[in-house]
């Protein structure tokens, strides 16, 4: 495998089981993991998603995973080039996947052996959380291993939520698993995108009651960072979500800083990190 990361991840459509990509958010190199070569798998529909419809016959296998991101950060090594991260992303959502827990494992022994500065990542949209060994799982793994669990907290109301994530998990039901998951201790990092949608971007009421969100699931102390992101990467649907300008994004993150610092004085900011 050549060390060459590309800017987006359309090469996972073609069946690609990791891929190295440049990350905003990982300021760096990402080498990914996709646990559904075979097409898209997602309880999110997201209408910014940039995973384009696709369909292989490729079946998600352990051992070549293994074989992939052992060669991939061999790699890596040998060319001087940094990891930053190993990540479970890929067409869609990757705890829906059954080898999930045991792809975890082999990724965890692999980071340890070739690339022990690198952190290892599943980015979620907290559905899975839903499902006790799901939840246990991922807690168990942040606590004792130091998995970075990147979870998608795009929206504070329900009408908004049917917006930007067009998901039939209940709304109500999801944000208590994410509560618990918070309470539970275990670290994690809160990531929102904020998009237009046919036009619309999320109204003030929206704004409000999703700084009132992050700032309940920062008040246990496991919040370890939020995310505010942009749309960059092409998607099936454009445009009916086009990219927000970047004083959007900063202004939403100024609301948060400002509500985070005042409902936790004195205690040390959660970082609010805006990616354009």
């Amino acid at each position: 495998m050549i060390i060459a990361p590309a800017a987006d991840h359309r090469n996972r459509e073609g069946g690609t089981l990791v891929y190295p990509v440049y990350s905003r958010r990982s300021r760096g190199l990402s080498v990914g993991i996709n646990l559904f070569p075979g097409g898209k798998c997602c309880s999110f529909d997201c209408p910014y998603c940039e995973v384009f419809p696709f369909e292989t016959n490729i079946v998600f296998n352990l051992a070549a995973m293994k074989v992939a991101l052992r060669s991939c950060l061999l790699e890596a090594a040998e060319r001087g080039v940094e990891v930053r991260d190993i990540c479970f992303s890929g067409n869609g959502e990757p705890v829906m996947a059954a080898v999930f827990p045991e792809a975890l494992r082999t990724a965890e022994v692999l980071r340890r052996e070739f690339a022990p500065a690198a952190k290892l990542v599943v980015i979620t949209n907290g559905a899975g959380l839903l499902n006790p060994e799901i939840f246990a799982l991922l807690r168990r793994a942040a606590l004792e291993n130091g998995l970075r669990i990147w979870l998608k907290v795009d929206a504070g109301t329900e009408s908004w939520y049917g917006v930007i994530n067009r998901s039939a998990v209940p709304f109500e039901p999801l944000l208590e698993a994410v509560h618990a998951f918070a309470v539970s201790g275990a670290p994690f990092t809160a990531q929102t995108m904020i998009c237009a949608v046919n036009g619309l971007f999320p109204p003030q009421e929206e704004e409000t009651a999703w700084v009132e969100l992050i700032t309940e699931l920062a008040a246990p102390g496991a919040l370890h960072a939020v995310q505010i992101y942009g749309k960059v990467r092409p998607a099936p649907e454009d445009p009916l979500a086009v990219p927000a300008p970047a004083g959007i994004l900063e202004q939403r993150a100024a609301l948060l800083r400002f509500a985070l610092s005042k409902a936790v004085p004195g205690k040390q900011a959660v970082p609010v990190e805006v990616y354009f």
